[in-house]
């Protein structure tokens, strides 16, 4: 597998702890610094348009300034909507100078595919976003940040590092080092041995990231197993992080509202709207933890029920495989996963905790052969979510995606982000569905190895039995 777009959330699709989103689009606004990547003259509530002369031939092509949204923030749907700039200028086209090949991956903003640059024959990945799909002045904000960032950040061994952006009347892309060993978690199981030092190394590598990312003023804020590739699957250090679509730049001191990243890894400030940089060291302590247990340290069968574990903050070092764990390795996890900010590891002092510093005490011995199943279990979970994305992208417009999440609001009548078999059924009744009830048992069968029917499943289970 290469490179995949992305498959979190932004806090307006969080249940029970949403940010608004007028207040959250604001926030994120004036959070942005600025860079020489992004162009100067360009004022972010403005949107370059342009008609381009291979589409309307007959028309005079030209380039003016105009803000294709309305008053809410949401951008005009129909021809505007496709044609003025995200990235603020004219690019070269693409398929100038690359050749696009097979399909690597699809999130819910585009398609990741191999490219191969013309000149020179090397094999990159190009995500290309479908401008259609970039519908709030937030949306465009985010994609422009995005690729900053990626400059921003560029050089890192662990970090992906980016080729060029280019646009075109329908979608932006971004081409970007080609990632084909696979995902973290397929590798771990690959390898068979697994042990406390290779939990120790790979940990080092997603922390270095963190470091080098607050050391240039970058908070990651959706660090995940999934959002790290192998640029080779035969090496273990070639592990990159590839995803930076809801990174922002901080300033020290600098307050954060908006509720975003994924919810088994999001900390408990995020939760309650007042954070900063050292969300990402809860979230790398939650990785750690799953990668020496298999499984998440606040877990729930709703999203709200994660959400008030992680609140909770109860860390649980009783269940098995815990008790063959090193002392060392879960005094690192408690420092990582500690409720207040302040009183938590910064990434560099993670880096020189004994249990992952060059030569530390990390064992070498083993885990329990169960470690690596609940890995196996745990990856194979978030893959069919992604697959149940992908299904969503292809086969869903906005506006019917946007109707279906007012069904599943309307459903889940106790507000938990979840949806019970009762619910499902119930809400199915009211809305005239003649789905029989063992049917709808199929449905909700299919998808129970995820623990939750939350929003991403709902929209699944909706499209699947239209298919």
């Amino acid at each position: 597998m290469g490179n995949t777009c992305r498959g979190s959330f932004r806090g307006k699709y969080f249940q029970g702890y949403s940010q608004p989103e007028e207040q959250s689009t604001s926030k994120r606004n004036s959070d942005r610094s600025n860079s020489d990547y992004s162009p100067s003259s360009l004022n972010s509530q403005q949107l370059v348009s342009q008609e381009f002369a291979k589409e309307n031939p007959k028309k005079e092509t030209r380039v003016s300034i105009l803000s294709p949204t309305n008053k809410d923030g949401i951008m005009r749907r129909g021809v505007d909507n496709q044609s003025y700039y995200v990235l603020g200028h004219r690019t070269a086209n693409i398929r100038d100078l690359y050749s696009l090949g097979r399909k690597l991956g699809q999130g819910q903003f585009g398609t990741t595919y191999l490219c191969t640059e013309n000149t020179t024959g090397i094999e990159y990945a190009c995500k290309s976003i479908s401008k259609r799909k970039l519908i709030s002045r937030e949306d465009v904000e985010d994609v422009r940040r995005e690729i900053q960032i990626m400059h921003h950040l560029a050089g890192h061994r662990n970090i992906v590092t980016i080729k060029g952006a280019y646009e075109d009347p329908l979608y932006v892309h971004i081409v970007m080092e080609l990632c084909a060993g696979g995902e973290l978690f397929d590798r771990i199981i690959q390898r068979g041995h697994y042990s406390e030092r290779k939990a120790a190394e790979l940990t080092k590598i997603i922390v270095g990231v963190v470091e080098a990312c607050h050391s240039l003023g970058v908070m990651h804020r959706d660090l995940k197993p999934e959002n790290f590739l192998l640029v080779n699957k035969d090496d273990d250090f070639s592990l990159k992080a590839i995803d930076f679509g809801l990174s922002v730049f901080f300033k020290p001191g600098q307050v954060f509202t908006d509720v975003v990243g994924s919810p088994y890894y999001v900390a408990p400030e995020v939760l309650s709207k007042h954070y900063g940089p050292e969300a990402d060291v809860w979230t790398a302590g939650v990785i750690l933890y799953i990668l020496l247990s298999g499984v998440p340290p606040f877990w729930a069968e709703t999203q709200q029920g994660i959400f008030d574990a992680v609140l909770k903050g109860f860390i649980d070092f009783e269940s098995e495989p815990w008790p063959l764990i090193s002392d060392s390795a879960k005094d690192l996890i408690r420092q990582m996963l500690c409720s207040r900010p302040g009183d938590r590891l910064t990434a560099h002092e993670v880096l020189c905790h004994p249990w992952i510093c060059e030569n530390g005490v990390a064992p070498d011995r083993s885990l329990d052969p169960a470690v690596l199943s609940r890995l196996k279990q745990f990856s194979a979970m978030n893959k069919l979510k992604k697959m149940a994305l992908r299904v969503i992208a292809e086969s869903l417009s906005e506006e019917e995606i946007a109707g279906l999440r007012e069904m599943f609001k309307a459903m889940d009548t106790d507000s938990s982000g979840a949806i019970t078999f009762d619910e499902l059924k119930a809400g199915l009744r009211r809305y005239g569905s003649t789905l029989k009830e063992s049917e709808i048992r199929d449905l909700m069968d299919a998808v129970r190895c995820c623990y939750q029917v939350d929003i991403i499943l709902f929209w699944f289970m909706c499209v699947s039995s239209l298919l």
